[in-house]
């Protein structure tokens, strides 16, 4: 399937068409969609890969649940436009295990960095692996992953990539809950109660003239941990672009705030984030 892919890029290529590519790992639904409708309006070409990568599991039970949709994921880029949709097998990706290490601190030894080890490892086997299959000229990223994209840009520099990598909005629920794959694994009471989280985060802006940077910090875990059903397993506010922990609102021009919550009984763990500056 690879080596057929590249025979078709490569025509593509030759007659001077841009090729973007939208990496994911399938469960697809609207935020992906608009990742993909992006690049249909930017690009020639769209590829979207659909791979659930084991590699940046650290927890195999995460892996085991998380959603496999293959069919709905396909109609779903036929409605979008999308040129190609590129679904290899394990063993296609990695005929031989990946021993390659990535390690660009702080960005990816902080936040998910430090809860799951070797996650971006692993993030940056595979988005490494689609840039040289698919060699594209851009590739698009749903800011939800807000960490993500931060440490992709870091390894785009390490290892020299010539691409543009293109930050897309965060789509939301109505109720401001952030699209996700794993919103599915929730019953519609524990979507409620997860609307909280970004419900916390909005108000959270108005207190900032009021409340030191540790101060709102510890407001947002208590109200959120106040909520049955929601528990708080870090909430870090950061500098934009080193994601390094920030003390002072004077320090940075370009501040984030990224939180992970657990939700429900099974539990599902679900990441946002807000920004306060920049």
């Amino acid at each position: 399937m690879i080596a057929e892919l590249r025979e078709e890029l490569k025509k593509y290529r030759e007659q001077g068409k841009t090729i973007g590519l939208v990496p994911t790992m399938g469960a697809l639904h609207e935020g992906h969609a608009s990742l993909v409708r992006r690049s249909v309006e930017e690009n020639d070409v769209t590829v979207v890969s659909i791979f659930l990568n084991p590699t940046q599991f650290n927890d195999k039970t995460d892996l085991a649940k998380y959603p496999r949709t293959l069919e709905a994921d396909c109609g779903l880029l036929e409605e979008c436009g999308a040129t190609i949709a590129f679904a290899p097998s394990v063993d296609e990706i990695y005929p031989e295990p990946d021993t390659r290490q990535f390690s660009y601190p702080p960005t990816d030894s902080v936040m998910e960095g430090a809860f799951r080890p070797g996650h971006f490892n692993g993030v940056c086997q595979i988005v490494s692996k689609l840039f040289m299959i698919v060699e594209p000229d851009r590739a698009y990223f749903g800011e939800k992953d807000f960490q993500q994209i931060a440490v992709i840009r870091r390894m785009v520099d390490d290892l020299g990539f010539r691409l543009q990598i293109v930050p897309c909005p965060v789509v939301r629920e109505e109720s401001g809950l952030a699209m996700s794959s794993r919103n599915t694994l929730l019953s519609s009471e524990e979507r409620n109660i997860a609307a909280n989280i970004y419900q916390t985060l909005r108000k959270s802006r108005e207190w900032m003239g009021d409340l030191s940077v540790k101060e709102l910090h510890d407001r947002v875990v208590a109200e959120i941990n106040a909520v049955e059903g929601l528990q708080v397993q870090y909430y870090s506010i950061v500098d934009g672009l080193s994601l390094a922990e920030i003390n002072s609102w004077d320090e940075s021009d370009d501040i984030v705030g990224c939180i992970t919550v657990y939700c429900g009984n099974q539990p599902i763990r679900l990441i946002d984030h807000i920004r306060y500056k920049g």
